[in-house]
């Protein structure tokens, strides 16, 4: 361990970015408080003056995960919105194939939707963003007359729903083409939206 003159002024950010690589680096169950103060060089009663427990350093993680993703969906930028929940779709999908361990630590941070019960402790801000974004697009749908639904958030809800079991069903180790790997999600995602009247 680092002694105190060595040893560099804690952050939280650091802590966040030490714990998102013991993640990627040997999955969610590699991480613990006493670990992640080890590979700082610090005690581990210090973590706790930036960081207020796993949970709070979890949910933190799940956060920025979410704004990454996030920012891949405010990318899309088709004029189509059919084109753009598409893109939505492939971007969720593309980005649980790329960092499977941090996909899993992402869903710890629900959106803030009406009547869902989630406490407003547990809603992660970036989530909702996330999710109003691809809710945006749907409503763009259905005012184009391109889909019909009275309720944007529960069509948003079953494309979010699709898109996630396509990506875990991605994570299982198949080594499938990109071409039919995208093939699966327009597929899934023009199944889903025939249901509400898409005649694409």
């Amino acid at each position: 361990m680092a002694s105190p003159v060595d040893r560099p002024a804690l952050q939280r950010s650091a802590i966040i970015d030490a714990a998102r690589e013991m993640i990627v680096a040997g999955g969610l169950e590699a991480l613990s408080l006493r670990r992640l103060a080890r590979q700082l060089g610090v005690t581990a009663p210090a973590l706790y003056g930036y960081v207020h427990s796993k949970q709070d350093l979890l949910s933190a993680i799940a956060e920025a995960e979410i704004e990454r993703l996030s920012s891949r969906f405010t990318d899309v930028d088709d004029a189509d919105p059919i084109d753009r929940i598409r893109a939505h779709s492939r971007a969720y999908i593309t980005y649980a194939r790329e960092n499977p361990e941090l996909f899993q630590v992402m869903l710890l941070a629900p959106p803030a939707l009406p009547d869902s019960g989630v406490p407003d402790e547990a809603v992660a801000p970036s989530t909702t963003n996330a999710f109003s974004t691809a809710a945006g697009a749907i409503e763009d749908a259905i005012a184009a007359g391109s889909i019909e639904a009275d309720d944007p958030q529960m069509v948003a809800l079953m494309l979010w729903s699709g898109a996630h079991g396509v990506a875990t069903v991605l994570q299982l180790g198949f080594d499938l083409p990109t071409e039919f790997e995208d093939a699966m999600i327009n597929e899934m995602t023009d199944r889903l939206l025939s249901g509400y009247g898409y005649r694409g």
